[in-house]
């Protein structure tokens, strides 16, 4: 298995990108290897800075260019193909690695996706899905939190049936519970949007509805995936990780808040492409990239990008 790493997307790479695959080769599983994607000469450098004589699952492949965070995703992909974004997509399309992860232009990554390995035959749009700490121990798939801003009630249930995938073969959920964040429990409530996508969850026979979860249910255990769409999802997420950073800034330690930290997971994978894509924070500490890589070999290990294909076949 091969994992690869885009070395230069990041507000604090290569350094701390190189750093935390480091940290992450010191402990891989075997027949694992590490790709990493960049400047050679600079990555080689902090390669060798960081290398410990038992560390020799890292590879380098040479990539000229850097997509930068402000630049426009399309335009930068096609006047930059030999970005370490554009050479991540090009390994992955080729079955060279078997995973890219990057912690850069996130519009980049998901149009990198959709032009190289593609939407999924069957997939209304792909989306993204992040990981919410529940008090009852585990995580609950968030989906979507930030791809798509404007959703149709087609597309929730879809998102639902894809977490309800993921859910079950990342993450060995026998039966995995679905619901929809709404503004009350109640089937009739909410938006139009959302009273429509409730019924069609309903009717979905490929997941386990549990019905409408409030923003009060957030981290109670109550399901498996949470249905919404990338403006509400990405809000709410986005809060959620602000929790461990002020509970840090008033000197308080709770363990289910240290869950919430951004770089307990490291990442976000695309979900409904055909291939396994992991974005990270841009602000991803070598301790989020460590638990990123984690994130991926897990990922590939499920397979699940084919189990979705297969069910919405």
């Amino acid at each position: 298995m091969k994992i690869a790493v885009d070395a230069m997307g990041g507000d604090f790479a290569p350094e701390a990108i190189v750093e935390g695959v480091m940290m992450a080769a010191a402990a891989l599983p075997e027949g694992v290897t590490i790709v990493l994607i960049g400047k050679q000469s600079v990555v080689q450098e902090l390669v060798n800075k960081h290398k410990t004589e038992t560390v020799s699952n890292v590879e380098l492949v040479n990539a000229d260019d850097v997509i930068e965070m402000s630049e426009h995703p399309t335009k930068a992909l096609s006047q930059k193909p030999n970005s370490s974004i554009g050479v991540g997509f090009k390994l992955l399309k080729d079955a060279q690695v078997q995973a890219f992860c990057s912690a850069g232009n996130t519009g980049a990554m998901h149009v990198g996706a959709l032009f190289s390995i593609k939407a999924i035959e069957g997939v209304l749009r792909p989306c993204i899905a992040g990981f919410v700490p529940q008090i009852t121990g585990g995580h609950a798939v968030m989906l979507d939190i930030g791809a798509n801003a404007d959703c149709k009630p087609e597309m929730l249930c879809q998102f639902g049936e894809i977490g309800s995938i993921y859910a079950q073969y990342t993450f060995g959920i026998e039966r995995p519970r679905v619901a929809l964040m709404n503004i009350g429990s109640e089937e009739q409530k909410g938006s139009l949007v959302a009273q429509a996508a409730h019924q069609l969850l309903k009717d979905s026979r490929r997941i386990n509805f549990v019905g409408n979860i409030e923003g009060g249910d957030f981290f109670a255990g109550k399901t498996d995936v949470i249905v919404t769409d990338g403006f509400t999802g990405n809000t709410m997420f986005k809060l959620g990780e602000s929790f461990h950073s002020i509970a840090t800034q008033r000197g308080l330690s709770d363990e289910f808040i240290d869950k919430t930290n951004y770089e307990s997971v490291g990442g976000s994978p695309i979900l409904g492409v055909n291939g396994n894509v992991i974005i990270a924070h841009g602000i991803s500490s070598p301790l989020a990239i460590k638990n990123m890589i984690g994130l991926a070999i897990r990922q590939v290990e499920s397979d699940a990008y084919t189990k979705i294909a297969q069910v919405l076949a």
